[in-house]
């Protein structure tokens, strides 16, 4: 299969895929053939996992899973490719060739490059639809960069990865937020994506009971402009979707707002005691589109 023609999501403007998966992705264990589909079930996108979740000594063993699953059936039958992405090693080392050469024999051809760099190393990806997940100090300095690259779709960034490769010890306070590095992070990768035209997913929330603090962040992620956010657990995936799906009475106020422009006619109007002015709307039209989407 041509990895240009591949099919799944709204296509863009050029020869690449929007992406268009969300707003709850979940990560997978390649390894774990035997929850691939109950994860693609209970989420929007599945992301199998040939890096960090799998041992070096079992991704020889997550390829073959992968490859073993397509045009079998049962609960190991081949995935959607319009809701799979393939989380593959980073460039230069020897399983990233061994997982492009897997990849080539599979009809996925949404990629997640982990420990993404430099925007030379999205070359060795041209065809697929990447990811690039920007989890090193380099990575994230080069995100503007990155996020450039003609197949890239989205950006997506890492907060342990990151604050590891800088000798450090949490990427978290005691009091559960970010420290300033994580934060400044966040924001580069956000800012990186939408000025290229990109899709920003956020990161994952690793303490996986406390379902309060993901909200809470999810929100967050909502409201900054992510378009989706990762996860490592099933019961993640229902709190994401929550923060990301308007309410009634949100989409309501947005669709009356819209009428209410329409009808002014004008930049620049009064809207129940307030100045409505562009970025207002379109905050309007934002929460229409994610009201359409979940």
């Amino acid at each position: 299969m041509d990895p240009k023609r591949a099919s799944g999501g709204a296509t863009g403007d050029n020869q690449y895929m929007t992406f268009t998966m969300g707003p709850a992705l979940l990560f997978c264990p390649a390894d774990r053939p035997e929850r691939y589909q109950k994860a693609a079930e209970r989420s929007d996108a599945v992301i199998l996992d040939l890096e960090d979740a799998v041992a070096p000594a079992a991704k020889k063993r997550a390829r073959g899973a992968i490859l073993a699953q397509l045009g079998s059936g049962g609960e190991t039958a081949e995935l959607d490719p319009s809701r799979t992405i393939v989380r593959v090693n980073p460039v230069g080392t020897p399983d990233f060739e061994k997982d492009l050469h897997c990849l080539a024999h599979t009809p996925y051809r949404t990629v997640m490059l982990a420990k993404a760099e430099t925007g030379e190393q999205l070359k060795a990806l041209e065809g697929y639809h990447v990811i690039a997940l920007c989890e090193t100090a380099i990575g994230i300095v080069n995100a503007a960069e990155i996020a450039q690259a003609p197949n890239v779709v989205g950006l997506m960034w890492g907060a342990e990865d990151l604050i590891a490769s800088m000798g450090g010890t949490s990427s978290r306070k005691d009091d559960g937020g970010y420290r300033a590095v994580a934060t400044h992070s966040r924001s580069t990768v956000l800012l990186a994506a939408k000025a290229a035209g990109k899709e920003a997913i956020d990161s994952v929330y690793v303490d996986i009971p406390d379902l309060a603090g993901l909200a809470a962040e999810s929100a967050d992620a909502v409201a900054s402009g992510f378009g989706a956010k990762a996860c490592i657990h099933p019961n993640q995936v229902a709190v994401v979707r929550e923060a990301y799906a308007p309410s009634p009475e949100a989409v309501a106020g947005a669709r009356e707002l819209l009428e209410a422009a329409a009808a002014a006619g004008t930049g620049v109007f009064q809207y129940k005691g307030k100045m409505v002015d562009g970025p207002i709307l379109k905050h309007a039209e934002s929460t229409l589109l994610r009201a359409r989407l979940s």
